[in-house]
C-alpha cells in the first residue's frame, strides 16, 4: 500500500540547527528586538513549523518566552525530548487550536516555511489571529530575484536549483515584491526586509518583519 501526499512528515533525525540558521541568525535578532517587553516580561514568541525546535531552543537561550508548532510528530517528538526550556506541540498551520494561541504573542516567526505551502496566505493570516496588538511577524525564506535567476540560468544550476524528486522541496518562490504583495494584500503593514547569506542581489535568503494594519500606534 503506498502512502499519500497527507501522510508525508518530513524525517527529522537529530536536535542541530541548520545550516541555514547560521546565516540567519544576526538579521533575525535585528528584526526581532529586546526579548524583555516595556513591561519587563520575557517576548513571548510563537514559532510556526518549528522543525526539531534547534532554533526556538538558540532564542530561548537569549531570553525569549518560546512556543513551537510543529506538524511532523517526530520534530515535535525530537524537540520535546532535546529543549525543555520551550514548549511545543503539534498541529498544522491550516488547523492551530486558537482558543490556547490566540492573540497572545509579540512576535510570530516562521524560519524558511512559507515556501513549502500550497497556501502561503494562510501562515500570514494564521500569524495575524495569534499576535497581540502591535505585535510583529517575521518571515524568512529563499531570496529569489532576477538577477540571481539570470545567474541560475547561466551557470546552467537552474535544474538543481528547482530539483522536481526533492523530498520535502519549495512549492512557492517568492521576491521581495511578491513577498510585499502578499503581505500587504493580507492588511500587513511597515515592511522591514534583510538579507542573508552570500553575496548582495545573489542572497540566500531575505527576512521580512512587519505589523497588521491599524498596529502601529
Amino acid at each position: 500500500m503506498t502512502s499519500s501526499p497527507l501522510d508525508y512528515e518530513f524525517p527529522y533525525k537529530d536536535d542541530r540547527l541548520k545550516e541555514t540558521h547560521f546565516y540567519l541568525m544576526k538579521p533575525f535578532l535585528s528584526l526581532l528586538g529586546d526579548p524583555v517587553s516595556q513591561e519587563g516580561k520575557p517576548l513571548r514568541i510563537l514559532d510556526l513549523g518549528c522543525g526539531n525546535g534547534s532554533f526556538s531552543h538558540w532564542l530561548a537561550e537569549y531570553g525569549y518566552c518560546v512556543v513551537g508548532v510543529e506538524e511532523s510528530s517526530q520534530g515535535v517528538a525530537i524537540a520535546r525530548r532535546s529543549f525543555p526550556d520551550c514548549s511545543f506541540f503539534q498541529g498544522s498551520i491550516y488547523d492551530l487550536p486558537y482558543e490556547e494561541i490566540g492573540d497572545s504573542f509579540d512576535r510570530v516567526i516562521a524560519v524558511e516555511v512559507i515556501e513549502h505551502l500550497f497556501y502561503p496566505k494562510e501562515l500570514v493570516k494564521v500569524a495575524k489571529r495569534c499576535l497581540k496588538p502591535n505585535g510583529k511577524l517575521i518571515l524568512t525564506t529563499p531570496y529569489h530575484g532576477y538577477l540571481k535567476n539570470l545567474a541560475l540560468s547561466l551557470s546552467g544550476r537552474m535544474d538543481a536549483h528547482f530539483h522536481v524528486d526533492r523530498d520535502g522541496g519549495h512549492i512557492k518562490f517568492f521576491s521581495v515584491q511578491t513577498l510585499s504583495e502578499l503581505l500587504r494584500s493580507h492588511g500587513y503593514t511597515d515592511l522591514e526586509f534583510a538579507f542573508a547569506g552570500r553575496l548582495p542581489y545573489l542572497w540566500k535568503s531575505m527576512l521580512c518583519a512587519c505589523r497588521p494594519a491599524g498596529d502601529l500606534g
